[in-house]
């Protein structure tokens, strides 16, 4: 904005003053950062934004190179700014940091057009330190999610490599075991449970390791997946959990009966719920399980829901998927099955919420990708 010189000041036209005080005034009550500065590296004029955010004065602020307020990271790089500006190219969305009188520092985002004739730059700021904030937290937390990503792999991989041998033993040792000597038909049941156990969880080891192995989930496979399926194979690889706990599993897949999914992941999700139902039981009470599929507007969605002791949603509703948190006094607790079962439905675009209340059970809503 170009200023009236005192001289001139009787001289001019009633439309012309009437046009100053128009953007005189807009250049005061804007709550942008609007300045005007010289090719000196001075500030010749600055309005009350300018003084309100950084805390000194006008007279303070006019007093001293702009430079001095500049944070002095951001020093060098907003030197080469400047003379580009004073080349006469219009610097656009250039941000740097600024000191206030208070030790705060600011961060702003700035457009800045040259008048190489005069010598003066007009310049235009935003306050960007709140969104500058929100990028670090999120780039912090991101880092942090990245560190646990990675623990949870190593960790997985380590389980997943010292659990082959003992497995390996369970079922070398099963399958010598001659059933044709075993005259006790329960004792022979229960060796059959052992012998399909120990070979599902050996299967499961191999597929789950590879999974970690390949590490991308770009990568990670496909398949039309039947449910009765899926179901049927978890739940004989915990048979045994099944009869000592006499839980009931209760499916209805009529809505539809095949999904496209990861075949270890799905697997994956319905063993973590389905012993964890068995797992959180109210005492003397038989564990109930129920799997509903459905279609929601269109969302193909798994209901899986039991008559465990359930939990306080409102304490632990923003806990609940995390890494490493637990919400039972139990011995077998360990805060992994649920997070693995948020990371397998979200990895592949889906999305899980939960419904549960103290001694009613609890709800999971699984919705796949569309």
């Amino acid at each position: 904005m170009e200023q009236i010189d005192n001289s001139d000041f009787l001289n001019i036209s009633k439309d012309k003053y009437d046009e100053y005080l128009l953007l005189s005034n807009f250049f005061m009550i804007s709550a942008d950062l609007l300045c005007i500065a010289g090719f000196d590296g001075y500030f010749k004029r600055i309005n009350p934004a300018v003084v309100k955010l950084l805390g000194y004065t006008e007279e303070e602020l006019m007093a001293k190179p702009i430079n001095d307020f500049v944070y002095s990271d951001d020093k060098n790089i907003t030197n080469n700014s400047r003379k580009t500006v004073y080349d006469g190219i219009l610097l656009s969305n250039f941000e740097n940091r600024y000191v206030t009188k208070s030790g705060e520092i600011v961060w702003l985002a700035w457009t800045s057009m040259p008048s190489v004739e005069k010598k003066l730059v007009f310049a235009i700021a935003k306050d960007v330190t709140l969104k500058k904030r929100q990028e670090e937290e999120r780039n912090l937390l991101i880092a942090n999610l990245s560190k646990i990503n990675k623990d949870l792999q190593s960790f997985t991989q380590m389980t997943s490599h010292d659990m082959r041998s003992p497995v390996n033993n369970i079922l070398a040792i099963s399958r010598l075991l001659d059933h044709a000597k075993i005259e006790d038909p329960k004792t022979a049941e229960l060796v059959e449970i052992l012998k399909s156990t120990s070979e599902r969880l050996h299967h499961t080891i191999n597929n789950f390791v590879d999974v970690m192995i390949k590490n991308d989930k770009v990568n990670v496979q496909l398949e039309e997946l039947n449910l009765n399926a899926v179901v049927n194979t978890v739940t004989k690889s915990i048979g045994s959990l099944i009869i000592n706990a006499n839980a009931q599993l209760v499916s209805d897949f009529s809505a539809y009966d095949t999904i496209q999914f990861n075949k270890v992941y799905l697997e994956s999700i319905f063993l973590n719920l389905f012993t964890n139902a068995i797992k959180y039981a109210k005492p003397n009470t038989a564990p109930l399980i129920k799997v509903t599929a459905v279609i929601t507007n269109g969302v193909h969605q798994l209901i899986i829901s039991d008559n465990g002791l359930g939990f306080d949603i409102a304490k632990v509703k923003d806990k609940i998927f995390g890494l490493y948190q637990v919400f039972h006094q139990h011995e077998d607790s360990k805060g992994l099955g649920l997070h693995l079962v948020h990371q397998h439905i979200t990895s592949l675009g889906g999305k899980i919420e939960v419904e549960s209340r103290l001694n009613e059970g609890t709800t999971f809503t699984i919705s796949f990708k569309s």
